[in-house]
């Protein structure tokens, strides 16, 4: 019999040798045209196939460039291919080897509670799948401790979660990313909590951004800053004057850690618009402004960002007015003259009329009112002259 022969009837009978579920060594011989690996049974002379799903856990990864002609692999035999021994070959997995050995490596060092780093490998409607040496998954809402619109983030990025259900026989992983980050929370809240006090000046990063405010992390716990607090001039939303990742300083206004609540402030780190106002709105100063606000008694114009003062209605027009709607409007623009500032009570008072011309008819009446006074004091003069000369007699006189 020739060494061909003999080696063939090797192959046949090492052939009715392996079985499925039997761990082999083969060498990669090459690739065929769906990307999938042949390889040669050490020890067998029979050829095998690695199929692309049965390489790896990622189905990303590329035999073609990870692996190269003449690499030694261990895999498991997964079925056979054909019924007769001359065309038999097999299907092996290096896959779901790794997987197995995985499996006894996380059943025997692992159990539920334990936290796992994971690198994610898919988003997937439901949550993202995750590679811990076997193939796990984080349910949507175990991610976050909040909503959260799109997984795909989260793609490529290593995790830390922690073990919720651990089944081999089903291949079954659950993890929650929550609950790690729910702990981690907790102990950054006592910390916060322990450290911070009303008043306190302290530097955070802009982590989200609302309608109504702006969230800040001052070290795993986030503050607002409610977005009447952002600057003392007027901000329409948050995202005109911040950006998130953007450091800040922040005034801690309120502390509640039963409803770990934390109210900050950023204009208040920042001077105020009345510590100059003495220096650039001084008595007699002729300013722009703008028309805020309208009662009954004045309107409040805007000099400054932040500082307003007040227009009383008898100040607005010379003439009489029964309302400042009657000559004013909301926005409008207008030019006043400060008539008195006092900074530490943030008060102004302004005057409209104050740079407008008198009427001739009030110029009249005043002038009407300056003759009355002089013509009166005159008449007491003269009266009393007269009564000095002869309606008088002195007592003297009289005794005589």
């Amino acid at each position: 019999m020739s060494e061909e022969n003999n080696e063939f009837l090797a192959a046949l009978n090492a052939a009715d040798e392996i079985n499925v579920n039997d761990v082999v060594k083969a060498q990669v011989l090459g690739f065929d045209e769906q990307r999938q690996t042949l390889v040669s049974i050490e020890g067998t002379g029979l050829e095998a196939v690695i199929p692309v799903r049965e390489y790896s856990n990622n189905p990303e990864a590329d035999m073609t460039t990870e692996l190269k002609i003449g690499d030694v692999l261990d895999l498991v035999v997964i079925r056979k291919i054909g019924s007769d021994k001359e065309g038999g070959s097999f299907l092996v997995s290096k896959k779901r080897l790794e997987v197995k050995k995985a499996w006894e490596t996380l059943e025997k060092d692992h159990k539920p509670g334990d936290i796992l780093e994971v690198p994610v490998i898919q988003a997937v409607r439901g949550g993202l799948v995750v590679d811990a040496g076997v193939r796990g998954f984080i349910p949507a809402s175990m991610i976050e401790n909040r909503f959260v619109s799109d997984l795909n983030q989260y793609k490529g990025q290593t995790v830390r979660a922690q073990i919720v259900e651990i089944d081999p026989a089903d291949n079954r992983l659950i993890l929650s990313r929550r609950a790690v980050l729910d702990a981690e929370r907790s102990e950054a809240v006592e910390k916060v909590f322990s450290t911070l006090n009303v008043g306190d000046i302290v530097e955070g990063k802009v982590a989200r951004m609302t309608d109504f405010g702006a969230f800040i992390d001052l070290g795993g716990v986030d503050g607002l800053v409610h977005v009447s607090e952002l600057s003392y001039d007027r901000v329409s939303k948050p995202s005109d004057v911040l950006s998130a990742g953007e450091d800040v300083k922040v005034k801690v206004l309120a502390l509640d850690k039963d409803k770990q609540r934390i109210s900050l402030s950023i204009k208040q780190t920042q001077p105020g618009p009345w510590d100059k106002v003495a220096e650039e709105a001084p008595e007699g100063a002729i300013l722009d402004g703008t028309v805020k606000r309208l009662t009954d008694f004045g309107a409040f114009v805007e000099v400054a960002a932040g500082v307003e003062g007040l227009v009383h209605i008898s100040q607005i027009s010379h003439k009489h007015i029964e309302s400042p709607s009657d000559v004013l409007k909301s926005g409008e623009t207008v030019k006043v003259k400060v008539l008195s500032v006092d900074p530490a009570a943030q008060r102004l008072s302004l005057s409209i009329k104050a740079l407008e011309e008198r009427p001739a008819s009030e110029k009249s009446n005043d002038n009407r009112r300056e003759d009355n006074k002089s013509a009166s004091s005159s008449d007491i003069k003269n009266y009393s002259s007269d009564d000095d000369d002869e309606g008088f007699t002195p007592f003297a006189d009289l005794l005589k």
